[in-house]
Parts: structure tokens; sequence; C-alpha cells
């Protein structure tokens, strides 16, 4: 992600993600639980934010885009989509809660690793209790567009900063319909 951070801001939009989830969550702590995962060559679970943990101030959310920031750049060369995604859907379920979210972003760069869009559409339908979706904030040619189609209504591209929110809130939105 660091690598083709200068081709299309991949990193920054993750970083962003995250951030807006943290702003949004500060002062819910007792009605949300929360966790930020990272995934990447070294691993696919690794915890940037824990539920009870929560960042109380801009220093302490700076310092953990810091930490993102750093993993992403020197971490091994892989991807662990398909286990994050995997892994994220059978601990959430794990906490009662009214309602399961799971959102995974994703660079897209899937292929080359010999991932399948079925064997991700499968992991995000794994179970019914969860709300899983994906969204691609990166692409080289066009395999993001290829995994959107190949995953429907369970895949979202984010080519822009500002769509962002949109989609964040759009998928809050349905899955609040569902319930």
């Amino acid at each position: 992600m660091f690598r083709f951070n200068a081709h299309d801001r991949r990193l920054e939009r993750s970083m962003e993600v995250a951030l807006m989830l943290m702003e949004a969550f500060r002062g819910f702590e007792h009605k949300f639980a929360y966790r930020i995962v990272g995934h990447s060559g070294d691993g696919a679970n690794i915890e940037f934010v824990k539920p009870g943990n929560y960042p109380k101030t801009e220093k302490e959310e700076f310092e953990i885009l810091s930490k993102m920031r750093a993993h992403s750049q020197y971490c091994l060369s892989g991807d662990n989509t398909l286990g994050a995604a995997s892994h994220s859907v059978k601990e959430i379920v794990k906490e009662e809660g009214d309602d399961h979210f799971v959102v995974i972003l994703s660079d897209a760069n899937i292929a080359q690793y010999n991932i399948h869009p079925d064997d991700i559409a499968r992991v995000l339908k794994s179970d019914d209790r969860v709300t899983a979706q994906m969204i691609f904030i990166g692409s080289l040619q066009d395999q993001a567009e290829q995994l959107k189609k190949a995953l429907g209504s369970n895949a979202h591209m984010c080519v822009e900063n500002k769509e962002l929110p949109k989609i964040m809130k759009a998928l809050f939105l349905a899955s609040m319909i569902k319930s």
C-alpha cells in the first residue's frame, strides 16, 4: 500500500477512513464497540484500535495513524485480504450486539496473490448475522472495477477521498434498514 500511495493515494484514504471512524465514535464508546485492524504481508490481524482502548485525544489518534503508516512502509509484501475478512467476520459475532458490521478496505491488488472474487464473496457472506462490505481504495488497471462487478452489492469503489463519507454513510444506512 505504501509503495503505490504516490500513484493513487490509497494509504491516505485508508488513514482518512480510520480517522473518520475514530472521530465519529468519540463520545459514543458506551454505545458502540469498534476495532481498527490492518492486514498486510505480515498478517491478517494487525490491531491498531482495540475495543475499550479507544483514542481520547487528537494526539492519540495521530499516534494510531502514525503506526498505520509505519506498518505499511515496513511490512512484508503480500496480501491477507481474505484472511482479514474471514477473521473479522468470525471475531465480530463473538461479541454480543444488536448489529455486526465489518468493512474491509483493500487496494484490489489480489490477482497476483491468487485470490479469486468468489473466495471473497464466500467470506463476506459466510455469516448471516454480519453485514460485511469491501471498499476498494486503489487499483492497478481495472482490477477494482472487475472485483466490484463480481462482488455486487458487497463491494464499493472509492477513488476520491471525498467519496468515503458518502460510501460509509450508505453502508451504515443499508445495514440499519436490513436490521
